[in-house]
């Protein structure tokens, strides 16, 4: 865990691509949120702009590195916001950010995750296809 100062949320031209709030089920009984459930929330977040980049079906073939700069409560409003960084012949990489409204703590933001994942565009059989050209 780093630095615990809030932060600011990402500026005001960037939208978030997935906002959820952990819920019980998704933590321990301490009620620290499983790193696990955060990994999966990303990974949606991040397939969004890659299958829009890939016009269609896109796999997940790498993480390529996940920081926990924060921990994560129940209750939070987790922010996920995801850009894709480059793009290959068929694949697409997207950084993710993840920010939490401590709604306990009189709503401080703090940047919690940090994510880049690979995917791959499939075709109908699930094998890699050339990316379309991009728009």
């Amino acid at each position: 865990m780093n630095d615990k100062t809030p932060v600011e949320l990402p500026p005001p031209n960037r939208h978030a691509i997935l906002r959820v709030m952990p819920q019980p089920s998704d933590s321990n009984i301490h009620g620290d949120v499983f790193g696990g459930w955060i990994m999966s929330q990303a990974d949606i977040a991040a397939s969004v702009p890659a299958a829009r980049r890939a016009q269609g079906r896109v796999v997940t073939v790498a993480v390529n590195s996940f920081v926990f700069k924060q921990p994560v409560f129940v209750g939070d409003l987790l922010s996920f916001y995801a850009e894709i960084i480059s793009t290959g012949k068929t694949s697409v990489t997207v950084l993710v950010e993840v920010y939490a409204e401590r709604q306990h703590m009189q709503s401080d933001v703090v940047k919690v995750t940090e994510a880049t994942f690979t995917y791959v565009a499939t075709d109908d059989s699930r094998r890699p296809r050339t990316l379309p050209p991009s728009n």
